[in-house]
C-alpha cells in the first residue's frame, strides 16, 4: 500500500491557530457546534417515544443533510462566483431565525414529527449553502502546509462539540424539554456573525467578466471528471460514508431499546465518540507523518467496523462506551485525511465547487444512508443492520489495497500561473461569443514519440481541467513526425478565465514536460467560430 502524504516534520495541530481571523472563527463555531448537537439531541429524543422511532429517529439525520443532495453543486457555484465572506453572513442569520422558529413553535408545543423534520430540513438548506464557502475559505485564513491541521481542528471542534454538546443537551432535555435546547442553538449562531463581519477578508481583483452561473457549475464537472486524483477521494469517501452512516442513524434507537439509557445516557454516547475525535486530533498529524494517508484511510475504516460491531452485539454500557470512543477517533482519522486531501488538490477558482461535491457525497451518503439502515433495522433488526454495516466498513478498508489515494494527492502545486502567451488579435472578440478553437502544432522526432503520447493524454486532462469542452491529438499523414492538438472552449471569455485565472503552476510543469520531448517550439493559433 502506497503511502501518501507523509512528511518527515509534522505541523503542529495547533498551528492554524497563530492566526487572529481563525483563531476567532474555530472559537465561533465551536460554540455554533454545541448548539448544533443540542439541537440534534432535542429533535431526536423527541421522536424516540414514537411507535415508528425506528424509522423517524434516522428521519432527522435525513432532513438535515438531505438538502445538502439538492443544494450541494449550486452552493458550490454560488460560493465560487461571490463574496463567500458575505455569503456566511447572510446563511448565518437565516439559520439563527429558522432555529428560532423551531424553538416557539416547540414551546407552544406545535412541533409535530412532521413540523420538527420540515423545520429541520430548511434549516439543513442553510448549511448547505454554508458549507462549500467554509471550507473555501480555510486557505484564505492559513498557510497550504497548515491546511492537515486545520481540517483536523476543524474536526475536534465539531466532535469536542459532540463530546460536550450531547451531555448537556441529555439534561436540559431531561429538566426543561427540547425548546430551551432549540433557543440555544439559536444563539449560538451569532457569534460566526460577529467574527464575519470583523474579518476584512482582501479583495480579489479581477479585470475579467465574472463567470455565468450554468457554465461555472458546467467548468467545475469537467475540472472533476478530468482529475484522477480528486475523482479517487470521492470514492474514498463515499465508501466510506455510506456503511458509516449506519451507527449515526441507529444510535438512539440502540440506546433507548436495547441499552435502556435515558436521553442523558444517550447524550453521554454522542459525548464518547466526541471524546475518542478529540483524542485522535491530537495524534493526527504524527500518524499522518509516519504512515501516510491511505494507512490512515484503512485504520479509520476498520476502527469504525469494531465500533459499528460492539454497538450490534454487546449490550453492555460501558463496552459500548469504549467502543465507540474508539469510533469517534476512527471517524476523526477518516474525515481530516478525506478533507485535507480534498482542499489541498483544488485550485482556488474551483476549490468550492470541488468541495460541494465532496459535501454531496458526503452528507447524501448519512441522508440516504441513514433512511436505507433504518430500513433495514424495520425490516429485521437494529442489529443486523449493524452488522451488516461493519462488514461493509472492512470491505471499504481492504479496498485501498485496489484503490489507494493517488501519489501525488496533497502534493500538487496549485499557486496561479498565468503563463501562456497573450493572443495576438486582429479583433476583439466579446466575452460570450465563440465557442473558441485552439490549434497547437508540434514536431516530435521518432525516438520520442512514445514518451510525447504519454505527455500529451496527461496534458489532454489538464485542457479540460481548466476549461476545453473537447480535446483530441491528431497525426499528420502528410508531414512526418508532426501532430496537432485542438481543444475547444465554450467562449472567448471561458478561454480568457482559463488563461488567466485557471492556470496552476502543476499545469506548467505538465505543459513543460511536453515540451522538452518536441523538437522546436509549438505554434498555437486560435478560431472564433462564425455565427
Amino acid at each position: 500500500m502506497t503511502s501518501v502524504g507523509a512528511s518527515a516534520r509534522p505541523i503542529s495541530t495547533w498551528a492554524p491557530l497563530r492566526s487572529p481571523v481563525y483563531r476567532a472563527l474555530w472559537i465561533a463555531q465551536l460554540v455554533s457546534n454545541l448548539g448544533t448537537w443540542m439541537q440534534t439531541v432535542g429533535a431526536q429524543w423527541m421522536l424516540v417515544g414514537d411507535p415508528r422511532a425506528a424509522v423517524l429517529v434516522p428521519l432527522v439525520q435525513t432532513a438535515t443533510t438531505l438538502p445538502v443532495v439538492l443544494l450541494a453543486l449550486p452552493s458550490g457555484v454560488l460560493a465560487d462566483l461571490v463574496d463567500r465572506r458575505r455569503l456566511l453572513i447572510a446563511t448565518q442569520g437565516a439559520m439563527a431565525a429558522g432555529v428560532g422558529l423551531l424553538a416557539t413553535l416547540t414551546g407552544f408545543g406545535l412541533t409535530t414529527p412532521a413540523v420538527l423534520l420540515m423545520l429541520l430540513f430548511v434549516i439543513g438548506c442553510g448549511q448547505a449553502l454554508t458549507a462549500p464557502a467554509w471550507q473555501a475559505i480555510q486557505p484564505d485564513l492559513v498557510p497550504a502546509e497548515q491546511i492537515p491541521a486545520a481540517a483536523a481542528l476543524g474536526s475536534m471542534s465539531l466532535n469536542g462539540a459532540r463530546a460536550i454538546g450531547p451531555a448537556i443537551a441529555g439534561v436540559l432535555v431531561s429538566l426543561s424539554g427540547p425548546t430551551l435546547v432549540f433557543g440555544l442553538n439559536a444563539v449560538s449562531f451569532i457569534g460566526i456573525v460577529f467574527v464575519l463581519v470583523w474579518w476584512r477578508r482582501p479583495p480579489v481583483v479581477n479585470d475579467y467578466p465574472p463567470e455565468r452561473a450554468l457554465a461555472a457549475l458546467s467548468a467545475g464537472g469537467r475540472f472533476i471528471r478530468s482529475s484522477p486524483i480528486v475523482r479517487r477521494i470521492l470514492l474514498r469517501a463515499a465508501l466510506f460514508i455510506a456503511p458509516a452512516s449506519a451507527l449515526w442513524g441507529l444510535l438512539p434507537v440502540i440506546a433507548a431499546n436495547q441499552l435502556g439509557l435515558s436521553s442523558s445516557g444517550y447524550g453521554l454516547l454522542l459525548g464518547a465518540l466526541g471524546l475518542g475525535a478529540v483524542m485522535g486530533a491530537f495524534l493526527l498529524s504524527r500518524l499522518r507523518a509516519r504512515f501516510g494517508q491511505n494507512v490512515l484511510l484503512t485504520v479509520g475504516a476498520a476502527g469504525f467496523a469494531v465500533a459499528t460491531l460492539v454497538l450490534a452485539l454487546v449490550p453492555i454500557f460501558a463496552s459500548v462506551f469504549v467502543g465507540l470512543v474508539v469510533g469517534g477517533a476512527s471517524w476523526l482519522l477518516s474525515l481530516s485525511t478525506l478533507n485535507a486531501s480534498m482542499q489541498l488538490s483544488l485550485p482556488a477558482w474551483v476549490r468550492a465547487r470541488g468541495l460541494s461535491v465532496y459535501q454531496l457525497i458526503f452528507m447524501g451518503g448519512q441522508a440516504f444512508g441513514s433512511v436505507a439502515w433504518g430500513v433495514v433495522a424495520g425490516s429485521f433488526t437494529s442489529s443486523i443492520s449493524l452488522l451488516v454495516a461493519a462488514g461493509l466498513l472492512v470491505v471499504c478498508g481492504l479496498s485501498s489495497l485496489w484503490w489507494p489515494l493517488h501519489a501525488k494527492t496533497s502534493d500538487l502545486d496549485l499557486t496561479h500561473s498565468a503563463h501562456w502567451p497573450e493572443p495576438a488579435l486582429i479583433f476583439e472578440p466579446e466575452p460570450l461569443d465563440g465557442p473558441v478553437l485552439v490549434i497547437t502544432a508540434y514536431r516530435v522526432l521518432p525516438e520520442n514519440e512514445e514518451g510525447f503520447l504519454a505527455a500529451m493524454a496527461v496534458l489532454g486532462r489538464s485542457r479540460q481541467r481548466t476549461g476545453a469542452s473537447e480535446w483530441r491529438l491528431f497525426r499528420s499523414i502528410e508531414h512526418e513526425s508532426t501532430f496537432v492538438e485542438t481543444f475547444v472552449v465554450r467562449s472567448w471569455g471561458e478561454h480568457m478565465h482559463q488563461h488567466y485565472t485557471r492556470l496552476t503552476g502543476q499545469d506548467r510543469l505538465i505543459e513543460e514536460a511536453v515540451e522538452r520531448l518536441i523538437d522546436g517550439e509549438a505554434v498555437s493559433e486560435h478560431y472564433l467560430a462564425v455565427r
